[in-house]
């Protein structure tokens, strides 16, 4: 769903750009309470993880296809507001290096594939939680509900971005329909994705999955066809805190599935345009589409220049996109990290002065 330039006329772009920069802003902020010593380094993966599986394009109708939004996974993954940095250096990445998404649509692309469908997912999966009997299954279905319905959320918020400045004369019943229809199959695609990938980071490390915190209730476990509650977690040993797990196992497993998953398994997926693209040709939105700015990039359209066979070609521009993804998220992530460190330790300095004082 990444919107080219050309689509939405200058106004409405700078002013989804103003948005845009406010949700990152308000995002860096609220990230400091979501990230911690054990997850900081994970938000890079996601990221990099995201960036990998949009580009397997999946078919979700005749000559249309669907790929990853991102939002519902990263917000269950590492939090809501870590969930917008997420996706939002992805379209950044995107954009800059492989010419995918406009560079004056950022802001546009921002407010409907970060903003969007993270507020949206978060607020469905937060509610089904608590509605839901307090279960892993029960996270995992969320995780799917969540993921399914922020996809079509997507949809109507482009087509109320395209209402207000469209740079074509098309009926917007005639755009909504198209665009909320062939979403919602793609949202399928997206619950499964989603779904999938929280139930196996629960499954073997439930205390990294920010959705699942602050369950009240015990986990269950299927022991002899019944369900029991599951044995408390006993306290980690003084030598190794809880908060001292290593990550590290979770890390290569996630950067060796995403480099596969973009350096491989990305030269089988469907070549078919996107859902925003079939729609854009099928009713003319993109009778303006503008030549993008990176158009000339080493890395446009997720291929080396230079490098003539296609399957080496797309890989390595896979296998580059997931390396500098990583590294970008993984210094805002720290850097979001060190700005909280600093701030818990003025607060405690000036907790101590106080203190002392009285």
């Amino acid at each position: 769903m990444h919107v080219p330039d050309g689509f939405i006329d200058v106004p409405v772009s700078a002013a989804t750009g103003v948005i845009a920069a406010a949700a990152v802003a308000v995002s860096l902020r609220g990230a400091r309470r979501e990230l911690n010593e054990r997850t900081a380094p994970l938000a890079g993966l996601v990221a990099a993880f995201i960036f990998a599986v949009q580009m397997l394009n999946f078919p979700v109708a005749a000559g249309t296809s669907g790929h990853l939004l991102g939002g519902a996974l990263a917000a269950i993954l590492v939090g809501p507001y870590t969930g917008v940095l997420c996706v939002s250096v992805v379209l950044l990445m995107q954009g800059i290096l492989f010419a995918d998404g406009g560079l004056t649509a950022l802001g546009v692309n921002i407010t409907d594939m970060a903003l969007t469908t993270t507020v949206v997912s978060y607020l469905v999966f937060r509610a089904l939680v608590r509605l839901l009997p307090r279960t892993r299954r029960s996270v995992t279905v969320s995780a799917f509900v969540a993921a399914l319905l922020s996809v079509p959320a997507a949809a109507l918020v482009f087509t109320l971005i395209y209402e207000i400045g469209g740079t074509t004369d098309i009926p917007i019943g005639d755009v909504l329909t198209a665009m909320v229809g062939v979403h919602v199959l793609i949202g399928i695609g997206e619950a499964a994705i989603t779904a999938l990938t929280v139930g196996a980071v629960i499954a073997v490390r439930p205390d990294l999955v920010y959705g699942a915190r602050g369950l009240s209730a015990p986990l269950k476990l299927r022991v002899g066809g019944q369900l029991v509650d599951a044995a408390p977690e006993q306290p980690a040993p003084a030598a190794v805190p809880a908060a001292a797990r290593s990550t590290r196992g979770v890390w290569a497993a996630g950067i060796v599935a995403a480099l596969v998953l973009a350096g491989f398994v990305s030269f089988y997926a469907s070549s078919s345009p996107d859902g925003l693209e079939k729609v854009a040709a099928d009713k003319g939105i993109d009778k303006k589409t503008e030549e993008h700015a990176s158009a000339d990039s080493p890395l446009a359209d997720y291929g080396v220049k230079d490098i003539s066979d296609a399957r080496i070609s797309g890989g390595l521009a896979g296998v580059i996109g997931v390396g500098a993804t990583v590294v970008v998220g993984s210094g805002v992530f720290w850097a979001v990290r060190r700005r909280r460190e600093g701030t818990d330790s003025t607060n405690s300095t000036g907790s101590v002065t106080a203190g002392g004082s009285a």
